[in-house]
């Protein structure tokens, strides 16, 4: 029966003395903010505690960290530059980050220091949380009636400029072609010559005199 004993108050021990943490395994984030919620098994009340965010698979960077007990408010800071507060419920920790960027996509860990009474204590490592940022795609704002309104007067003017314009192209095409075939004309003109009607010789006969032959018979 003592040993009995001995080996249940051993495993209420160990299992009081164990911090288990508990964290979704993805957050998908799309307005570049996210709420990181860490459940814990461990009852925290009148303890001095540190419960921090780290970042990567190493754990290597510290991304937001809160030192708190229940008789002083809690204290959230940053030395990585990330914007984090966040809030301390009955069972959990939650972590509220803003203004993050897509190549803070990451997965991210979460843990429980007990820093006193002693002993000192801290959760064993949980399998962590994906946060994925998405692009945020901005698409233009629909004009409203009266912003459009100068955009539409431009549109008029240069419409008016550009028919004008072509007009005087027209115009000036047309006077163009107008001269030129009075020019051809001209040039046809004074490269005649003139002709006189008929043929232009007159084959005469010579003049020869009608002889006598009478004269000749006497």
């Amino acid at each position: 029966k003592v040993s009995k004993y001995f080996n249940s108050f051993t495993k209420v021990y160990i299992t009081e003395n164990k911090i288990l943490v508990k964290q979704s395994p993805l957050l998908v984030v799309y307005n570049n903010s996210v709420n990181l919620s860490c459940k814990y098994t461990y009852n925290l009340f009148s303890k001095e505690f540190r419960a921090s965010l780290y970042k990567g698979v190493d754990s290597a960077m510290e991304v937001c960290m809160l030192y708190a007990n229940y008789s002083h408010p809690l204290q959230f800071s940053s030395n990585t530059g990330f914007n984090c507060d966040g809030k301390l419920g009955n069972e959990s920790v939650t972590f509220y980050l803003w203004d993050l960027y897509v190549n803070q996509t990451d997965i991210y860990f979460c843990k429980i220091e007990i820093m006193y009474p002693p002993p000192y204590l801290d959760n064993e490592k949980s399998n962590g949380t994906i946060i994925h940022v998405k692009e945020n795609y901005f698409c233009p704002d629909r004009p409203s009636p009266e912003s459009s309104k100068p955009f539409w007067t431009l549109v008029a003017v240069n419409g008016a400029l550009a028919f004008y314009s072509l007009l005087v192209t027209v115009a000036l095409f047309a006077c163009w072609m107008k001269n030129k075939r009075s020019r051809l004309l001209q040039s046809d003109y004074m490269n005649m010559t003139p002709r006189r009607p008929g043929p232009t010789r007159k084959h005469y006969q010579p003049y020869a005199p009608a002889r006598d032959f009478a004269a000749y018979r006497s």
